[in-house]
């Protein structure tokens, strides 16, 4: 490239299916260029790669001593082990899974939640994610894993999802439904969910007893580039679709260790501050609903 041609090369749009707005474009444009260490050293410890947070204590005695050279490296661990006892208590929520059942991840990101799920019941798993980059990662993986037969992830609208209706024994949104209208998302989750068939969210919602979103919330928003929903309209919009609540688990408590672990660590991004403060306020909420397709 000669000096005077410009180096400013316009990114091209990353193929998103129909029906898409002009909104998941920019989504998955925002998907196919991300490369933030904290989702990939922390993968990076077992394989096993989250776009999600954590749940439940610190355990301090695996930590160790601060001030060793070996310290930040346990520290990515134990962030890494409280990632994937969050997937684990989505898991717990799906209800009883056959190995012949398929199971969708709406927004499976990298992958990780769909290779837990596959080595805990066997079954098949379908994911779904706007990002072509995040599908390829988590395809090579489960061809690394050798599970490639029973999870595969593609690039599809969870909006419009590529299955018959009541397809699928369970469905979830692991912290992805913050990027879509609740109403048109839970439809579709209803259609494709057999009768009877589970469906679980783990996601933050803003506190309507708050009045409106508050400030460290919208800095979450800007963040991410999400519209993160109330409480309210995810109960509102699932009673509409005939996904009704079978267990409804504030999460806030269990995900404030993770994140004031996670704020003294080198992947700090930046955020840290807008969730702990917020949780402790109480205007944001860390919560995981199960539904019954009725």
């Amino acid at each position: 490239m000669t000096s005077n041609q410009s180096t400013d090369l316009k990114v091209p749009a990353p193929f998103v299916p129909a029906p898409a707005s002009p909104y998941q474009g920019e989504i998955a444009r925002y998907w196919d260029e991300e490369a933030r260490p904290v989702n990939l050293r922390l993968g990076d410890v077992d394989g096993l790669y989250h776009h999600h947070y954590g749940v439940g204590e610190v355990d301090r005695d695996a930590l160790g001593d601060a001030g060793d050279g070996e310290y930040e490296k346990r520290l990515i661990a134990e962030l890494h082990r409280l990632e994937s006892a969050q997937t684990q208590v989505l898991l717990d929520h799906l209800g009883p899974v056959g190995r012949d059942d398929t199971l969708v991840d709406a927004g499976c990101g990298r992958g990780g939640s769909m290779v837990m799920a596959h080595q805990r019941f066997a079954c098949r798993v379908e994911g779904l994610t706007l990002s072509a980059k995040q599908a390829d990662f988590a395809n090579r993986r489960a061809r690394e894993l050798g599970v490639a037969d029973r999870v595969r992830a593609r690039v599809c609208n969870m909006l419009d999802m590529p299955f018959e209706s009541g397809r699928a024994a369970a469905s979830w949104n692991n912290e992805s439904s913050m990027y879509v209208d609740l109403h048109d998302l839970f439809a579709e989750h209803s259609r494709v969910l057999g009768t009877g068939g589970r469906y679980v969210t783990i996601t933050g919602c803003w506190n309507p007893r708050h009045g409106q979103p508050s400030k460290w919330v919208s800095q979450i928003n800007a963040h991410f580039e999400c519209n993160i929903h109330s409480r309210r309209e995810y109960l509102r919009a699932m009673a509409d679709n005939r996904l009704v609540p079978a267990a409804v688990v504030d999460l806030t408590e269990a995900t404030l260790p993770y994140w004031e672990l996670r704020a003294t660590s080198s992947l700090v991004t930046g955020i840290e501050e807008a969730f702990i403060n917020s949780y402790r306020d109480g205007s944001f909420q860390y919560l995981l609903i199960a539904a019954d397709r009725v």
